[in-house]
């Protein structure tokens, strides 16, 4: 038990504002986290650590490696409950954890939910600790701690999603991913307990889903890339956000194609680099985020981004920029203007300014991820706060911009 333990339109200025700050919805959770498939509560990533350049999509705080890049192994798809698995790996991705120890924690407590101890899951019942919800937190820890994984309301332990999210909130604060025995026992001072999270997170991890090769295939043939030459099939397993590939070089966005959608999630581009298609799978993972300051300096467990920590976050995921040097480095709007190459990229291209106000964004695969809306778009998302697809057939005027690339993309 967690006993011990502005202008255009709110443009990412790069610098905290807190009265800014609309308070968002995800956890990386979810941190955040919205997509072609928001009708099923969109969940928020898995961990990511894919190869072919994709160094870290969703690793460690500090440069420590976090879990090993598993899947779900059998015992774990027979044990958990559906929206139990799928909260541990959206809370585990959203705070750079390895799922299948929140999972641990989850068993050991109240046995995902279904402990008969009132404490679990009656609201308000606590048990003779003080400790409450399906990851026993006590109220003064919980009070810290707690997150709304849905960012709608006031964070409750006795909900599973809730009590999740704190649990890796929790644990990142805590020394996770870097020492996970040092941050297990912050959850709960006793050897045994951290002997028995991390045999029940050894057994619930399964082998990490392998590479497939494929050959043949049209336009939107799915989450798995059905048959398109280049497509990245283990993205769909690496994250909770719908991973849709199309044909060619540009990525498209879902509903302004023939495979439809709601305009929120792009169609990854089989044909684009490995680093590039995890880059716009990790701009999907942004789609339900507002705008805000949280994403500073640690993009990846916070609930809400601004222009600078979006772009922080894309960077990080594709393993463009190490999680460890956004933390030291803590990048704003202005930093960009002088970062990576000069002129845009094959792939990739940033544009930052630091006047009239400092801003900046990214362009992948054709497609401008932005958090500036207000005359800056004109797509799906034209009314939207945060970190957004944005469809302006033209990059906004409003600044003078310094055009730069990620080296080699």
């Amino acid at each position: 038990m967690t006993g011990s333990g502005a202008m255009m339109g709110r443009i990412g200025v790069g610098v905290s504002h807190p009265s800014r700050l609309p308070r968002w919805t995800l956890g990386l959770g979810a941190l955040v986290v919205g997509a072609v498939a928001l009708s099923a509560a969109l969940l928020i990533l898995t961990t990511l650590m894919v190869t072919g350049g994709l160094g870290a999509v969703g690793v460690t705080s500090s440069g420590a490696d976090s879990g090993p890049d598993d899947g779900v192994s059998a015992l774990a798809l027979r044990e958990i409950p559906p929206e139990y698995l799928r909260d541990y790996q959206a809370a585990a991705t959203r705070y750079g954890l390895d799922w299948a120890i929140l999972a641990g924690i989850g068993k050991v407590e109240c046995d995902h939910g279904r402990d008969p101890d009132p404490s679990c899951t009656h609201e308000g019942s606590v048990n003779s600790a003080g400790a409450g919800g399906p990851m026993q937190f006590l109220a003064s820890t919980w009070a810290t701690y707690g997150v709304s994984a849905g960012g709608d309301g006031t964070p409750d332990r006795w909900k599973a999603a809730d009590a999740i999210y704190g649990a890796a909130n929790y644990l990142r604060a805590s020394g996770a991913p870097g020492n996970y025995r040092k941050a297990i026992y912050a959850y709960n001072h006793a050897e045994w307990y951290v002997d028995e999270v991390e045999s029940w997170a050894a057994r619930y991890r399964g082998p990490p889903t392998p590479p497939v090769s494929s050959t043949g295939g049209g336009e939107g043939s799915g989450a798995e890339g059905g048959g398109l030459v280049g497509a990245d099939t283990r993205l769909a397993s690496e994250t909770a956000t719908p991973v849709r590939f199309i044909a060619g070089e540009q990525a498209v966005l879902a509903g302004r194609s023939s495979i439809g959608g709601d305009g929120h999630v792009a169609m990854i581009p089989a044909g684009a680099p490995a680093t590039v298609q995890a880059m716009v799978v990790a701009g999907n993972e942004l789609q339900e985020l507002p705008y805000g300051p949280g994403g500073h300096p640690d993009p990846l467990g916070a609930t809400e981004e601004d222009c600078s920590s979006t772009v922080n976050y894309v960077l990080y995921r594709s393993g463009v920029r190490p999680l460890s040097e956004i933390l030291a480095e803590n990048p704003l709007a202005q930093d960009y203007v002088d970062w990576g190459d000069p002129g845009p990229g094959r792939w990739v291209t940033i544009y930052a300014t630091d006047e009239p106000t400092p801003h900046v964004f990214i362009v992948i695969a054709g497609l401008r991820l932005d958090t500036s809306h207000n005359g800056t778009d004109e797509g799906p998302n034209r009314d939207e706060d945060g970190p957004r697809w944005r469809i302006l057939p033209y990059i906004p005027t409003w600044a003078h911009w310094s055009v730069r690339h990620p080296p080699g993309l």
